[in-house]
């Protein structure tokens, strides 16, 4: 078993809900076990600025899915949830990232570990915080990066994914 670090957001239609019914897959996958949610924020989006806000969170998990394997869980998920990739930072219905896999460290093509731009974006970096208190997470240690970054556009909501029942 192995942990991973996975960031969610979605900014189309029933935002919360699509959150819950990503985190209740992600459980449901063979070998898997949520571990860990942070809280829920609601972001500005990044790159194409013209579409409405995100509301992000991360989770850990404990799994027994490779890296690739749990990579194309999510996006299996994100099909089942009605994502379109129309173009590059668009608008989703959902979106899961593998951001971190324990002991894994890899640049390919359909996956790099860790997440290439993860250290980039306080919409990934403060949710993760809430699950790495210290800024340390397995192999990656960004405290220093969050620090950097500007917190503008990431906004607590006072929402938990673990207090909501899924529907």
């Amino acid at each position: 078993m192995k942990e991973a670090a996975l960031s969610i957001g979605a900014n189309l239609g029933d935002r919360m809900e699509s959150l819950r019914k990503a985190v209740a897959a992600l459980g449901n996958l063979p070998g898997t076990r949520i571990l860990a949610l942070s809280k829920v924020y609601e972001t500005d989006p990044v790159g194409y600025a013209d579409q409405p806000c995100f509301l992000n969170a991360a989770l850990r998990l404990e799994t027994g899915l490779s890296p690739a394997a749990l990579l194309g869980a999510c996006l299996g998920i994100e099909a089942a949830l009605g994502r379109k990739r129309n173009f590059t930072n668009g608008p989703r219905a959902i979106d899961i990232d593998l951001l971190l896999y324990e002991g894994t460290a890899s640049a390919g093509a359909e996956l790099t570990l860790p997440h290439p731009r993860m250290l980039e974006r306080a919409f990934v970096l403060v949710p993760l915080a809430d699950l790495y208190p210290s800024g340390e997470a397995p192999g990656l240690a960004f405290a220093e990066a969050l620090a950097r970054l500007s917190r503008n556009g990431v906004r607590a909501t006072g929402l938990f994914l673990d207090q909501l029942p899924l529907r």
